[in-house]
């Protein structure tokens, strides 16, 4: 148990001058109690039960609330944590407390009340300020409660209502938990095959409140699905790296939605970097028609268009006025190397730098033509192989043409 609780209220109980009997007997039993939470609540307790008028009582009720959550003792978190919030019903680790305590009693009569304190959870962290790095926090803080209110209304036998939460949750903040509690939901309505993709994303997504015991959890139930609808595990690991690739896509479009404003700069005005580490800037490319094609390693539709890309581009070789880029958008620049060369693709490529938050490409392939003034002529998120090069090439031509 940490032990900034107990050195605090031990501060605020030894403040004053002439410090009471029931106020050293209090400080020997936490000091006695010691990072223990187990312990820590039974001495807050057995002084609570002691001493049922201490002027120090809504500071103690919160102390047992806290230690009680830490100890996971439900009953206690329950009890004492339903005092605290009836005198101040925005403490956040009390709310989400309780209301996992009582989710965790499967009664039916304590799941309304379970909600409730989920629901107030929500509005806590809605109305709490939420700009630049606030965003993060705040948007998990709300999700988490939409999980909260979803296993409540699963012990209540309303799975169609829980999965509508799941889902919103996932949607505002993509999280394992809330992937795991679309599958709880999918399995209760017979959809085991939509059980089976969330739970690929419970065990793909890049979380980092999952443990490796959560991650074998949902590995062994994914397993366990696949094999009852399909006989083995073929084809599952293809289902799971699908799930990968659109989870890293999907935290890529929230990172680019959350960049500020004045990333979103005229992209002419801009640099790219290459890969030894040399600056590229766009301005270099005036009066020209460019073509960025914004692609990840991760990313195995970006490989599929690659060739097609390649065509385009032997179309225009002979072009001066028309100039191809291709532009990477890992977050781990270390992995590009190794993949264009076991790909064997050209190694003119440039990091985006921030450009494909300038230009707010949220998924991939895409690519952009930008026209002789340097402005957006085109964009084609994604493609459809057998027209791609027919696509793009009439884009580039008509951009050529416009004045």
């Amino acid at each position: 148990m940490s032990r900034v609780l107990p050195l605090l209220l031990l501060a605020a109980l030894g403040c004053s001058a002439q410090i009471s009997d029931e106020q050293k007997e209090l400080n020997a039993a936490l000091a006695e109690a010691g990072a223990s939470p187990i312990e820590y609540l039974r001495a807050v307790e057995k002084h609570l039960e002691k001493y049922p008028d201490s002027p120090r009582r809504p500071e103690l009720e919160r102390a047992a609330a806290r230690a009680a959550i830490e100890a996971r003792d439900n009953p206690a978190t329950i009890k004492w944590g339903e005092r605290v919030l009836a005198r101040q019903g925005d403490d956040l680790q009390i709310l989400d407390g309780v209301s996992q305590a009582l989710i965790a009693s499967g009664s039916r009569e304590a799941a309304p009340t379970a909600a409730k304190y989920a629901r107030r959870l929500e509005e806590v962290y809605r109305a709490m300020p939420a700009g630049g790095a606030r965003r993060d926090p705040v948007d998990r803080g709300i999700a988490h409660g939409m999980v909260l209110e979803a296993r409540a209304e699963e012990v209540l036998g309303r799975a169609p209502q829980a999965l509508d939460l799941s889902r919103r949750s996932f949607e505002l903040f993509p999280s394992a938990e809330a992937a795991r509690e679309i599958a709880h939901a999918d399995e209760q309505l017979g959809k085991p095959d939509d059980a089976i993709r969330a739970l690929a994303d419970a065990f793909t997504i890049p979380d980092p409140r999952t443990t490796d015991a959560d991650r074998a959890r949902d590995r062994g139930l994914m397993g366990k699905l696949y094999r009852q609808e399909h006989g083995s595990e073929a084809g599952l690991g293809d289902l799971v790296l699908q799930e990968y690739d659109r989870n890293l896509a999907l935290l890529h479009q929230r990172a680019v939605r959350l960049q500020p404003a004045d990333d979103a700069a005229d992209p002419m005005a801009r640099e790219l970097e290459t890969l030894d580490g040399r600056r590229f800037s766009m301005s270099a490319l005036k009066n020209r028609v460019i073509v960025l094609d914004f692609w990840a390693t991760w990313c195995v539709p970006c490989r599929e268009q690659h060739p097609l890309y390649e065509k385009v581009r032997d179309g225009f070789r002979s072009n001066a006025a028309v100039a191809f880029l291709s532009v990477n958008a890992d977050e781990d620049r270390s992995r590009v190397p190794a993949f264009l060369a076991e790909e064997h693709w050209p190694d003119e490529v440039y990091f985006a730098a921030g450009m494909d938050r300038a230009l707010q490409v949220t998924s991939f392939p895409t690519t952009i033509v930008l026209d002789r003034r340097g402005q957006v002529f085109s964009r084609l998120a994604g493609f459809v192989p057998e027209r791609f090069v027919e696509t793009l090439t009439g884009r580039i031509e008509a951009a050529l043409e416009a004045q």
